[in-house]
């Protein structure tokens, strides 16, 4: 299994804040879902950058005021390349498993997962 990008979540109740903010230090809108904005710098190194207006930079931050369909805000989104082969890995190892996989309107395929240390893991894919 492939990781393709690894990208921090930063719960906000104030987004617009926030974007402002981190334009200040080079990161713009890339995706805006309205509960999520994913910020990425200038760069040019191999991250895939998928998504609405996406971008090849591998410097990612999302901001999120909810989570649409899922039950918490996750501390980080993890995008690999075969979703349903990371979730039967982690339900064989026992893994919590926080929200099951499911495929959502915004074009991947995800589920939650807890670390060891109690944080939230987004694990997608792209459709």
């Amino acid at each position: 299994m492939d990781v393709r990008r690894v990208v921090p979540n930063l719960r906000t109740e104030n987004p617009e804040a926030c974007r402002a903010f981190y334009a200040r230090i080079g990161l713009s809108p890339a995706m805006e879902l309205g509960w999520i904005t994913t910020l990425t710098g200038t760069g040019t190194g191999t991250g895939t950058g998928t998504g609405t207006g996406g971008g090849t930079s591998p410097a990612q931050l999302s901001l999120m005021t909810e989570d649409l369909t899922g039950p918490v805000v996750p501390d980080l989104s993890i995008e690999v390349d075969d979703v349903d082969a990371a979730y039967e890995e982690l339900r064989a190892a026992g893994a919590e498993l926080l929200f099951p996989v499911r495929d959502e309107e915004w074009g991947v395929r995800r589920f939650f997962v807890r670390d060891p240390d109690g944080r939230v893991v987004n694990v997608l894919g792209h459709r």
